[in-house]
């Protein structure tokens, strides 16, 4: 009985609280011409912030490379 109930509240913490961002996009913003936009700004958003982790773990790799200690066990 527990158990199912904290996968019931699970499930409404998801689908009540935090999709709803998503359900905004889907109804109110692809009724207006700035569906595609707003969509694709989301997705540019994400690119930037994998690049910007990327450059920092692709800096870190070259800085221990340089120290001679990434193969340290």
């Amino acid at each position: 009985m527990i158990a199912s109930n904290i996968f019931r509240w699970i499930g409404s913490l998801f689908t009540d609280l935090l999709f709803l961002p998503f359900n905004w996009l889907r109804t109110s913003v692809a009724h207006a011409d700035l569906g595609w936009w707003v969509s694709n700004a989301v997705n540019w958003g994400f690119l930037v912030v994998l690049l910007l982790l990327l450059g920092y773990w692709m800096n870190q790799s070259l800085k221990f490379k340089r120290e001679g200690t990434e193969d340290r066990a």
